[in-house]
């Protein structure tokens, strides 16, 4: 009788069988988050202009402006309390909307896109570890500006569970739709060296009309229409109802602060940013074919 040799099968270096199945799609999203975070560390100058941005900017305005008061007799508010809610929002948008198109637009041009879609790596992890990065991000950045604000400039923190819960679904719903608008609006540039000449100047627009440098009711109200189309007025104006004196609200536009049109606005943009995203996003430079 012949003996049967044994088939001897190959192993890869990590010990796995090379027909073994991925890992799930979570898992992969996490180990592309992480990969993400370490990138976005070693890129001091992203760290800076867009991590620490906001904290930056309110330091510069509560020095300059620290002796004013924003609102009415009944209801007076320091500079630096009544701008917090602004800086948080552009956070948002920075470490979301502004972060993502340039990022992404430029993996696209250097070829990470497309070596990444030559990979077993499916795009829900890729899209996955990007959204990961913007909520490790945002939470550390706001968490610091916070921290800022309270400690260096006496901002109260509002003692309200109910602001607090507030605070987290305007903030989640805030990063998601800036993440998702910015997965889109990344096709837009022709090459990586354009993405930041395109995508700055609208991030930089839209803070100087939905209150983030300015008392959003000083402005011009055609101004104020313009900016209510767009998710930043939106989001500023959730936060504003977070940490600002109840009594405020009589300085709004509207004279209430609308977390339900705020909520809706958000989810609309969430919506059309998805659909826009699914059906212009693409791996390859225009000129890759």
């Amino acid at each position: 009788m012949t003996a049967t040799t044994p088939t001897t099968i190959p192993r890869t270096s990590g010990g796995a069988h090379p027909d073994a199945p991925l890992p799930g799609v979570a898992r992969l999203a996490l180990v592309r988050a992480g990969a993400e975070v370490r990138q976005f560390w070693r890129e001091r100058d992203a760290v800076v202009f867009v991590f620490a941005y906001p904290i930056i900017m309110l330091a510069i305005f509560s020095t300059v402006f620290g002796g004013e008061n924003q609102g009415s007799a009944a209801a007076e508010v320091d500079f630096a309390r009544y701008f917090l809610p602004g800086m948080i929002a552009t956070g948002i948008m920075l470490t979301s909307f502004q972060s993502l198109a340039i990022s992404i637009a430029v993996e696209r041009d250097d070829g990470t896109l497309r070596r990444l879609r030559a990979t077993p790596l499916p795009a829900t992890s890729y899209f996955g570890g990007k959204i990961l990065l913007t909520l490790a991000t945002s939470l550390a950045q706001t968490a610091a500006l916070l921290a800022v604000a309270a400690g260096l400039y006496d901002v109260p923190l509002p003692t309200d569970p109910g602001r607090w819960a507030t605070f987290a679904w305007v903030f989640v719903l805030g990063t998601a739709t800036g993440t998702i608008c910015g997965v889109a609006f990344s096709s837009l540039p022709r090459s990586g060296r354009s993405a930041s000449a395109v995508v700055t100047p609208v991030v930089l627009v839209l803070q100087f009309i939905s209150g983030v440098f300015f008392a959003f009711y000083a402005l011009p109200s055609w101004m104020q229409t313009v900016a209510s189309v767009f998710p930043l007025k939106w989001i500023a104006q959730g936060m504003r109802s977070v940490f600002l004196p109840e009594d405020m609200v009589a300085l709004e536009p509207s004279g209430s602060w609308q977390l339900p049109a705020t909520a809706a606005v958000l989810v609309a943009w969430l919506l059309v940013g998805l659909v826009v995203g699914v059906r212009t996003f693409r791996w390859r430079r225009r000129d890759d074919g």
